[in-house]
């Protein structure tokens, strides 16, 4: 349980925020409303489970959202083309799938900080995305695109289970596999990793790709709700799934965090703003909600991190 406590508390927290709105305002769990709100969530969560990955290994993406752009332009082009939907749902996770290797490898072999890759590659692509479209959306695209040619309340459900299909497929491999062993072995001492023969910087790339592949499968399962695809869509993603994540307890610093924790977190951060509204309270204390609840959550890291390093500093005095 001691290794859970910051998913305990998040759980805790969604308990408390569900059972003031059961009591206050009992109508926010009505099925469309719920059904409309994973949906609205699905993409934050989608990537925020490869984000997790990249950030147990000591980095950041703060890319995801312009390439969750690229995949649902390139998505409803390819649609537009008159290609089956198996054939749009391979290419925009492949086209995700190397915007996130090009990231990986920057990082990995060229050994250029995170930070500055993913912060560059964010700019050019959305820029880049920007020039191509000229700023129009993608329209006119044909009726069997919208929720895959499905009813509409059969999508949703069709949509959980790949989710939980993904999750459960996620979990299992880092529980079980020596590749996600070596993800948290990279994160918590990436030279230690290297010395007892893991590639860390394959692992680097790979958790990298990963998340491109899983940001360009979130993209299409949202471009296939709307008759139209903004050339803009994606903005501000990259700072709700990095807040999931965190909030959800994986460490920034790498090493440390569970894909429970990045579900609860997202859940969290997910119903704060529609909670507000059915609470009546002003939509823009959001923002501020959701900044207090990362700060808190960094500052736990930080002074577990201190106490941590503060009690190996002692014991090594007094050996």
């Amino acid at each position: 349980m001691k290794h859970y406590r910051r998913e305990i508390s998040v759980a805790i927290a969604i308990l408390a925020l569900a059972t003031i709105l059961g009591i206050v305002a009992p109508e926010y769990f009505a099925r469309e409303n719920l059904s409309d709100l994973f949906l609205a969530n699905m993409p934050m969560l989608m990537v925020a489970l490869g984000m997790t990955l990249v950030i147990l290994t000591g980095q950041i993406d703060i890319s995801v959202g312009s390439v969750f752009a690229i995949c649902s332009v390139a998505a409803g082009v390819l649609a537009k083309w008159g290609l089956p939907a198996p054939v749009t749902l391979l290419a925009s996770c492949l086209i995700g799938t190397l915007l996130g290797a090009v990231n990986g490898a920057l990082v990995a072999y060229v050994r250029i900080p995170s930070i500055v890759v993913t912060l560059a590659t964010m700019v050019a692509l959305r820029d880049a995305l920007r020039w191509l479209t000229q700023g129009a959306w993608v329209q006119d695209l044909p009726r069997s695109f919208q929720w895959f040619g499905l009813p509409q309340s059969a999508y949703p459900v069709v949509t959980l289970c790949a989710v939980l299909f993904i999750l459960a497929v996620m979990w299992w491999g880092m529980r079980n596999l020596a590749a996600g062993r070596a993800v948290y072995a990279t994160g918590s001492n990436r030279e230690a990793a290297r010395l007892t023969g893991i590639d860390t910087e394959l692992v680097i790339l790979s958790v990298f790709a990963i998340t491109g592949t899983l940001t360009g499968f979130a993209a299409l399962l949202n471009s296939v709700r709307f008759n139209q695809i903004p050339s803009n869509s994606g903005l501000g993603l990259e700072m709700k799934v990095i807040a999931s994540v965190v909030v959800g307890g994986t460490a920034i610093t790498g090493g440390r965090g569970s894909l429970i924790g990045t579900v609860f977190g997202a859940i969290l951060l997910g119903a704060i703003g529609p909670a507000l509204t059915f609470l009546n309270v002003n939509a823009y204390w959001e923002r501020a909600m959701q900044g207090g609840i990362i700060l808190t959550a960094v500052i736990i890291d930080a002074v577990r991190a201190h106490s941590k390093d503060h009690g190996t500093g002692l014991a090594s005095s007094r050996a």
